[in-house]
């Protein structure tokens, strides 16, 4: 079997560049892996482009706006971590 040569000009990031974004996102950002009732990306797609947001800044939004009542709810919460947000 031949395998095809990759030419470094065609390729978009060479393969420092992807684990040195990977080590980045690792340090600094929490996943979370969620599943939707079909259709819901789509409408959430659509409301993310209303507010002039990409989805993931606008799940993010959302969902840190709903922590920070139900925290506010129990006690005092610092404002400080939510106003990084």
């Amino acid at each position: 079997m031949i395998l095809p040569v990759i030419d470094m000009k065609s390729k978009k990031n060479s393969d420092a560049k992807i684990r040195a974004n990977n080590k980045y996102s690792a340090a600094h950002y929490d996943r979370i892996n969620m599943a939707l009732p079909k259709g819901s990306r789509k409408l959430i797609d659509y409301c993310a482009r209303q507010q002039g947001e990409s989805v993931n800044r606008y799940v993010c939004r959302a969902v840190l706006e709903r922590v920070r009542r139900d925290i506010q709810k129990e006690s005092t919460a610092s404002q400080e971590f939510f106003d990084l947000f």
